[in-house]
């Protein structure tokens, strides 16, 4: 079995659930929310870390993201699920999958640190950054295969009044 990425994004039928299916609206909404939420986050961060100022907000913030990337893993799931015919891992998007495991483990032990309280605040801010760093490499994976699928569109032939043709 090879996972290597199909040199198309999409195959006709593909697209057609993609474009079909609300998941694809619900992603198109939680993408830019959560990014925005990241930036606030990483900012309140990277602020506490400097100056030692505002550090619950930091730490709150985090959580607050964690939760919006939840929501947007679950839903893409699903929207995978629909479009691909699997959960996770369709050879379309398999690194970017991997890559979302990774995201979502360092989020998952920072909830869990920030909640026994045992680390220092510091400390669990740099898991933070750890995990930020990973989202960012992700949030990279996902711009690139949304050129993609542009692109993809615009070469795609068409056929006699406006059909396009299956490649």
């Amino acid at each position: 079995m090879s996972f290597s990425p199909p040199s198309l994004l999409y195959t006709p039928a593909q697209r057609a659930r993609r474009d079909a299916t609300r998941w694809t609206l619900v992603q198109g909404i939680l993408a830019p929310v959560q990014f925005i939420v990241f930036l606030v986050s990483l900012y309140l961060v990277v602020d506490s870390l400097k100056t030692g100022a505002n550090t619950d907000w930091a730490l709150a913030s985090v959580v607050v993201k964690t939760l919006v990337l939840y929501a947007i893993m679950v839903t893409g799931a699903i929207w995978e699920k629909v479009v691909f015919g699997q959960y996770l891992f369709a050879p379309a998007f398999f690194w970017e999958d991997v890559i979302s495991m990774l995201v979502l483990a360092l989020h998952t032990a920072y909830l869990w640190v920030w909640w026994q309280g045992v680390w220092p605040a510091q400390a669990q801010l740099w898991l933070a950054l750890a995990a930020y760093a990973t989202y960012g490499v992700n949030a990279a994976q996902y711009i690139r295969k949304l050129r993609m699928a542009r692109l993809q569109k615009s070469v795609e032939p068409v056929g006699p009044a406006g059909a396009q043709v299956s490649v």
